[in-house]
């Protein structure tokens, strides 16, 4: 544009500065303040000569206020100046002002209108450069009103006999097309009689015209799916023919021409067997038959993988399509690796066994550099695990978890959890598995780590003796994890005698002894790295093994003392509650404190999160201080319905004598009661989405007068996987929103599992709430 300029200043007289003194002077300029003092001199001069009516060098200024638009500054008075030079008869000042029409006007506003009868007339000028150029600026910015009126002439243009001008016609047609979709049936007939063309350029123009019809209308898609054969033959013309220097580009004979063609043929064999079987044939020679090691013929072998995988192929070709995706992710290029990741990962659910034959190269990527690349890798990689090669997997993965850098360490620790929950060959390989992540990544795994694994192991009874020793010699090597400390204490409390025991078949014997757990206990409960949850699951975890041993208990009785005190208030209530129980209730201590019961599972190969959440919450039951009927200062206010335990778990706990006045005001004292089972009364569950075999289902919770929180369920009853799952939720300005990690990101086929997420809804204001689908 700015060699444009120049030259257009030449070409009249220059009644102020010229342009190339005025860039030297703007450019000259050591401050901004400068700079904008130059440009606001220049630019009072040029208005001052708009104003004149007899100017002779209109077109060198409105070049030198082109350059001032493109520096960023106001140019919007000379959009009259732009009306009034493509109205001249003179080609010189044609040029300059459809240069600023296309630069200053846009279809916003009303200035554009006005420039419609010029274009028009422009249209049938006899030179070509001026229809050429009025084409140019209908095409970049013509309103819908402009495209309508002028889209006859176009047709007319592009049954031209000059090549030059049908090019500028096709192109100028796809703009009109997207403006105003109904007037692509126009162009139809214009369009199919171009790919008779010799013409390159008419042929780039015409397949991208054909290209948005076919995509706009499916009609249209019918229709020209006749056209089938006459692309092949171009595009065979392009591959077999000789050495052109006016279109070879590193030896690939024109690859632009080449990409539109196999984008607009993947567009017409979609979904269709017999346009699908015309270009097998095709295909295969493109793929076999371009050079891959230069970008060029990269690009063209891309777009033919594409194509191959995206219509109804023959099941060698698309092996063909994969295996040339394996080659590009041995390219050097970053780029190139990139893409052929992406590919794969689409193709992965469909063609599983010849990706699989890239695995290595796959899991090479995991070593790249690059973190796109990287996290690209590790999405196919995760796709790629299956029962038969689970262990091999696993060790790649593991081994990536333990240096990969922190943004993709939450994704890859679910994604080893998935993969392991679903081919785990053996139950004490899964509890391994899983404990090896936790010591590796602990900070970074859901929150629904922890009482799915405390699940895992509670089914599994004859591991129970090893993965208490292992827990226990981890606690002693780090307690920075707090998630595998939260597991190791729980283990400790629940299996406690077994460790103590220190005879387990499956790993070496252990002498440990009753003071050894308790000061392991104590550490975590001392330590400045463990989080309040944590604490409490170790305070829970010392007041189980009181049941479990028989010289510490007086010990264990003055560390929950101790904590009576604390002034984190939920441990200091969990110590006042186990106090109680020492004091008042001491005959049902061992009953209360006894193991929990297996944990069901809701659907077979997964776990609920949330119910197992809740289960544990009975396992280590809360201080009743998050009890409504003991909320001691009443901060939420008073509740119609006070919070009920579970009667599934509660069932198996005895029932405790409770005070009669179990209320805010009640006995404070009596800290146990309340606890008393009684029937829960199920959330409704609504279903808020059913479509392509996939459904959402919401329930909610109410917590306050001001507080809600909602589940998220998504199951997949289709027969492929569902992979890279995401829930978006949105809620007015008044509602505050905060969505929890979901329990994963993939939907198995057939309802095999299910994805749920948890939405807390906080609204102060107390608007009205609906769910709108």
């Amino acid at each position: 544009v700015l060699t444009f300029l120049r030259t257009s200043s030449r070409t009249s007289m220059s009644p102020s500065v010229p342009l190339q003194e005025m860039i030297r002077a703007i450019r000259s300029a050591r401050t901004q303040c400068e700079e904008r003092g130059v440009i606001q001199r220049e630019c009072a001069a040029i208005r001052a000569q708009f104003r004149q009516a007899d100017n002779g060098g209109r077109s060198h200024n409105l070049a030198k206020l082109l350059y001032v638009h493109m520096l960023g500054y106001p140019a919007h008075f000379g959009q009259m100046e732009c009306v009034r030079m493509i109205a001249s008869p003179r080609y010189s000042e044609k040029r300059v002002g459809y240069l600023g029409a296309m630069m200053l006007l846009d279809e916003k506003q009303d200035a554009s209108l006005l420039i419609t009868n010029s274009i028009k007339n422009d249209l049938s000028h006899s030179n070509q450069y001026v229809q050429s150029l009025a084409l140019c600026t209908l095409a970049c910015m013509g309103s819908a009103e402009m495209c309508r009126d002028l889209a006859p002439e176009i047709d007319r243009l592009l049954r031209a006999s000059n090549s030059y001008i049908k090019k500028k016609a096709a192109l100028c047609a796809v703009h009109i097309v997207r403006k105003v979709h109904d007037l692509g049936e126009l162009f139809a007939p214009a369009a199919r009689s171009l790919l008779a063309e010799k013409n390159h350029g008419v042929l780039h123009g015409a397949v991208v015209l054909i290209t948005e019809l076919c995509e706009r209308n499916p009609e249209t898609l019918e229709r020209f799916r006749k056209t089938v054969p006459d692309l092949v033959q171009i595009m065979k013309g392009l591959v077999i023919s000789g050495y052109s220097p006016e279109h070879d580009v590193a030896g690939i004979s024109d690859p632009f021409l080449q990409v539109r063609i196999l984008r607009l043929l993947r567009i017409l064999g979609r979904n269709n067997e017999a346009a699908s079987d015309a270009m097998n044939d095709l295909l295969a020679q493109v793929a076999t038959n371009t050079d891959s090691t230069k970008t060029v013929g990269n690009a063209v072998l891309y777009e033919t993988v594409l194509t191959v995988l995206d219509i109804k192929s023959e099941s060698g070709l698309r092996v063909l399509a994969v295996n040339i995706l394996g080659r590009f992710l041995l390219n050097n290029d970053r780029n190139i690796r990139y893409i052929a990741m992406t590919s794969l990962q689409r193709i992965v659910g469909t063609d599983h066994n010849a990706v699989q034959r890239h695995r290595g190269t796959i899991v090479d990527c995991l070593k790249d550099q690059d973190a796109s690349v990287k996290r690209r890798a590790l999405e196919l990689s995760l796709a790629l695990v299956s029962a038969t090669n689970i262990r091999s997997m696993m060790k790649e993965l593991l081994l990536f978890l333990s240096s990969c850098p922190l943004e993709l360490r939450a994704q890859a620790a679910s994604g080893i959890f998935n993969a392991a929950e679903r081919y785990a060959p053996s139950q004490r390989w899964h509890i391994d598995t899983i404990l090896h992540v936790l010591t590796t990544a602990g900070g970074d795994v859901r929150d629904e780590t922890v009482p799915n694994l405390i699940q895992l192991i509670t089914n599994t009874s004859e591991l129970h003796c090893y993965t208490v020793h292992k827990l226990y010699r981890a606690l002693l090597s780090d307690i920075s994890q707090q998630s595998l400390v939260q597991v190791a204490c729980w283990c400790i409390g629940e299996y406690g005698d077994l460790l103590l025991r220190g005879e387990c078949q499956e790993t070496e014997p252990v002498q440990v002894t009753e003071d050894d757990v308790l000061d392991a206990l104590e550490t975590v409960l001392q330590s400045h790295m463990s989080a309040p949850a944590t604490r409490g699951f170790a305070l829970t975890a010392t007041m189980k093994l009181s049941t479990r041993i028989t010289d510490n208990v007086d010990r264990i009785r003055s560390i929950v003392s101790i904590y009576g005190s604390c002034i984190d208030v939920e441990l200091q209530q969990r110590a006042v509650e186990y106090n109680a129980l020492f004091k008042k209730y001491d005959h049902m201590r061992a009953a209360v404190l006894e193991r929990m019961p297996v944990i069901e599972k809701n659907s077979p190969g997964h776990t609920n999160g949330e119910s197992t959440r809740e289960a544990v919450k009975e396992f280590f039951p809360p201080p009743c201080g998050s009890l409504q009927v003991c909320d001691l200062l009443d901060l939420l206010g008073g509740s119609e319905e006070p919070l009920q335990p579970n009667p599934a778990v509660g069932s198996t706990l005895p029932v405790l004598p409770v005070s009669t006045s179990s209320t805010a005001g009640g006995d404070l004292l009596d800290l146990l009661g309340g606890l008393e089972p009684t029937p829960l009364t199920p959330a409704p569950t609504v279903t808020v989405y059913e479509k392509g075999g996939v459904t959402l289902t919401l329930s909610s919770e109410k917590q306050s007068d001001s507080g809600l929180t909602v589940t998220l369920t998504a199951c997949n009853s289709t027969d492929s996987d569902i992979s890279s799952f995401t829930l978006q939720a949105a809620v007015p300005k008044s509602v505050q929103l905060h969505m929890k990690a979901p329990s994963g990101d993939s939907l198995p086929a057939r309802g095999a599992a299910k994805v749920t997420q948890m939405v807390a809804l906080s609204n102060p204001n107390k608007v009205g709430l609906q769910n709108t689908q």
